[in-house]
């Protein structure tokens, strides 16, 4: 459902879909049914999952199931940001030493690579243009965590980001007042969309069974409940990130946090020039409150941020729909960095949700005396993440079917990894629109006042979330 209002096209699933086209509706399930593998959610974990353990083990019998189509969720609505971020990254320094949380980061750093590979390789064209990821800062207090931030990236041996002054940043980026910036070159652009299509064709293409307009109930050992039929088999591996509320049983284990974005329409040459961005690198700020975006392949500025952060009782959006004041405010933040596109007009506007832990901590999980697996948590970085979690769930599936043993990715410190509940209603709601509410107000300090260095603000939000 999408709707317009000020020239904007709003929902409609997001921008990518408008640009793409919706895709083709595959059957849904229409009795109960058998396979080695059920993987339930049919987006970038789901659909990377069945590519791997179909290409390494071809006999299996592996079905996905869908609740709308593939790629509806996060999948077909983020910033198409594939980069080598993680979520939980220092949690598990301190859990299980610096060296374990070195060895995740290297594998993420290489996923980003394996991506583009894998889709040269298939045939997917997803626009990707490997122009790395520059995050600027724009007042002093932001460029004090900006470099804190590059330091603290080197630790863990991204030994090849780079620390640029104001005259380097406006050389690759023309951002208003930006007066340093790191980049790094662990990252790509791509079309969001246009990935996750090409996987679930190539999917298909292998022999892998996918059932969309099927939605999972329940999920128990051997059992994948549907309205349709229930589809049985020894392991059933859970894919379903910030849409896992909707299962039984799931309803506090991980949070749906709302992330909104715009589009413009195709900027002039002229408009290009001023700005600069001929790397293409992904775009990000050192806001508690952060943005992200990207130059597409056809000339506009996808721009996003959070917006509502989350609805009462972990529901999730409708279609996309956005809150006119979310599209202003990010609408703000895009004539703030570049005050020469005042007059650009935003085409389109649209949410997602994303799955939030309650430590921020990325996980990946097979329960062997179950056979139930799952994979996700990873708060807005999952372009890239997805893929390091897919192959991960492989290895772990193999490991415990016998057809192999550990591996380098089985004993990443993500694996197997637990973590508490969120909290009940109303004091999950009141959490998260606090905290957000106290990023945004640090966020005002630091421009208001911008000798005085971080605002105390941010770190009471931290411990709100249980960041620290």
């Amino acid at each position: 459902m999408s709707s317009w209002a000020n020239g904007v096209v709003n929902g409609g699933v997001s921008f990518w879909y408008a640009d793409d086209g919706l895709p083709a509706a595959r059957e849904p399930l229409s009795g109960d049914a058998s396979a080695d593998v059920v993987i339930v959610g049919g987006g970038y974990t789901g659909l990377w999952t069945a590519y791997y353990l179909k290409k390494a083990a071809p006999f299996l019998r592996i079905t996905v199931l869908e609740q709308k189509f593939c790629g509806y969720g996060a999948s077909g609505r983020n910033g198409g940001w594939l980069y080598n971020g993680v979520a939980g990254r220092d949690r598990y320094a301190r859990l299980h030493g610096r060296d374990a949380a070195v060895r995740l980061q290297r594998a993420m750093n290489d996923t980003v690579g394996e991506v583009i590979a894998v889709a040269e390789a298939e045939g997917v064209d997803a626009d990707v243009h490997r122009g790395g990821v520059l995050e600027v800062a724009t007042t002093p207090a932001q460029l004090a965590r900006l470099r804190a931030f590059h330091e603290h990236e080197a630790a863990y041996g991204e030994k090849d980001r780079e620390l640029y002054g104001a005259r380097e940043t406006a050389a690759r980026i023309r951002v208003a007042d930006a007066v340093g910036s790191t980049w790094t070159p662990h990252g790509a652009r791509l079309h969001p969309v246009k990935l996750v299509k090409g996987l679930a064709a190539v999917v298909e293409a292998l022999g892998v069974t996918v059932h969309e307009s099927t939605p999972v109930t329940e999920i128990r050992p051997k059992h994948a409940v549907t309205p349709y039929g229930t589809v049985r088999a020894p392991y059933v591996l859970r894919c379903t990130e910030g849409f896992t509320a909707s299962l039984k049983g799931q309803k506090r284990t991980w949070l749906p946090m709302n992330s909104s974005m715009i589009a413009t329409e195709p900027l002039t040459g002229e408009q290009w020039a001023a700005i600069g961005w001929d790397g293409r690198e992904t775009l990000g700020d050192m806001a508690h409150a952060y943005m992200y975006a990207q130059r597409t392949a056809d000339g506009r500025i996808a721009l996003g941020g959070r917006g509502v952060p989350y609805r009462f009782g972990s529901r999730t959006d409708n279609d996309g729909r956005t809150q006119e004041a979310t599209v202003e405010a990010l609408r703000e933040i895009l004539t703030r960095l570049f005050p020469s596109l005042a007059g650009v007009r935003v085409q389109h506007a649209w949410s997602g949700v994303l799955g939030v832990p309650r430590d921020w901590c990325a996980t990946v999980t097979l329960d062997r005396a179950t056979g139930l697996g799952w994979a996700g948590g990873y708060v807005g970085s999952g372009v890239a993440t997805a893929n390091l979690a897919a192959r991960t769930l492989r290895d772990l599936v193999q490991q415990d079917s016998g057809q192999g043993g550990r591996t380098e990715l089985t004993d990443l410190p993500w694996v197997n990894h637990k973590v508490r509940k969120w909290e009940p209603e109303p004091f999950r709601w009141l959490g998260v629109h606090g905290m957000y509410a106290t990023y945004r107000a640090a966020d005002r300090r630091e421009l208001l006042n911008p000798g005085r260095g971080s605002s105390r603000l941010a770190r009471v939000a931290d411990r709100v979330a249980g960041r620290n």
